[in-house]
């Protein structure tokens, strides 16, 4: 019987998401500062990917979904190094967009772990 690796997966991307948040605040905080170029780190996929996790059908009727279908969007190199007359590559409307996704991820990633919390503990009561 395989481990299941749900708790890590949401902490690992808790942590992510953790780092995140630092970066947003940090480009926020420096919005005046001259010369201060935004930062983001990478995106939580590519995280993802180096890790040893992997999706395994358990079942033959389990379906297989080819990631080809899968639509992914991507920023503008041109929109992230905007700079304004004082060199500053900061956008407040991008930084405030990145914070609502954060905080969406957050509450999203704890309501997954507590209704597979909820699941774990049913069944074991059973």
């Amino acid at each position: 019987m395989q481990g299941i690796h749900l708790f890590e997966l949401a902490s690992r991307q808790a942590e992510w998401l953790s780092v995140r948040q630092a970066a947003v605040a940090g480009n926020v905080a420096n919005a005046n500062t001259p010369g201060f170029k935004a930062r983001d780190v990478e995106p939580f996929k590519d995280v993802l990917q180096q890790t040893q996790l992997t999706m395994a059908a358990t079942n033959p009727k389990h379906l297989e979904i080819d990631a080809s279908g899968i639509a992914a969007t991507t920023m503008r190199k041109d929109a992230i190094a905007e700079q304004n007359h004082s060199k500053n590559t900061v956008s407040l409307e991008s930084e405030m967009v990145k914070s609502g996704e954060v905080n969406r991820q957050f509450a999203l990633n704890t309501s997954i772990v507590k209704a597979f919390h909820r699941m774990m503990l049913s069944s074991v009561k059973s």
